[in-house]
């Protein structure tokens, strides 16, 4: 059984499922397990592949969501993008990192936003 914040997670993802979907985005995996860390969407735009990590919160009064994506969360995603690519023999894709920033205050119309080219790979 899932608690309110897994809830509150899988609402935000599927929002931005809609969203990518609606700006051309064709979605190919969801939630994308590996050991080295997962990534909430991979998706294809135009000729590029797209891992995209999906930050929400139920208020901006700590910031905005995409400002947490760190330095290790970077890293641990890059991991699984290489992964991926490997995998699928694709290492030679054109590929780049997206954030969904989502802000989902009770009562008030989701802020939502698409960060194109978020952040660049981060290993080492």
């Amino acid at each position: 059984m899932l608690n309110e914040q897994q809830i509150f997670g899988q609402t935000g993802e599927a929002l931005s499922c809609y969203l990518l979907e609606q700006n051309g985005y064709i979605i190919l995996e969801k939630n994308f397990k590996t050991k080295m860390g997962e990534i909430d969407i991979i998706a294809r735009d135009k000729n590029t592949i797209v891992f995209i990590e999906v930050k929400a919160r139920r208020t901006g009064n700590f910031g905005n969501p995409k400002y947490a994506v760190n330095w290790k969360k970077k890293k641990k995603i890059s991991m699984a993008a290489l992964y991926y690519l490997k995998t699928t023999n694709q290492s030679n894709a054109k590929a780049r990192f997206d954030v969904v920033s989502i802000i989902s205050e009770p009562s008030k119309k989701p802020q939502i936003e698409i960060i194109k080219n978020a952040f660049e790979l981060a290993y080492g």
